[in-house]
């Protein structure tokens, strides 16, 4: 089943920190087979009282995979980067099987 890796960024308090990470994680994210789903954009809270930053989605093949990319050597370097010139939440979850999903 799919996963997704969901970074809600609250606050940047290094712009010149995160553009270095954005320049750069990309590659990473594919050679874990990661793809961006969805990049920040206006957020509507329709229910409740959650309200998203500035969200980041990231879909990968499984939950595992997407361990592996979030623990990898190869971001190590690039979550220390993100996480000195930011704040966010990240969450990882996996999708449950449902008549709702495409096949």
């Amino acid at each position: 089943m799919a996963a997704y890796a969901l970074f809600d960024n609250i606050e940047v308090s290094d712009p010149d920190k995160l553009a270095e990470y954005a320049s750069r994680v990309r590659a990473v994210v594919e050679s874990y087979g990661g793809a961006y789903r969805a990049v920040g954009g206006q957020v509507d809270v329709l229910e409740g009282t959650a309200m998203l930053g500035y969200p980041v989605l990231i879909e990968f093949p499984d939950l595992q995979t997407a361990h592996r990319w979030y623990d990898s050597p190869e971001y190590r370097e690039l979550k220390a980067l993100r996480q000195a010139g930011s704040r966010a939440n990240a969450i990882i979850f996996e999708t449950a099987p449902s008549d709702l999903l495409d096949a």
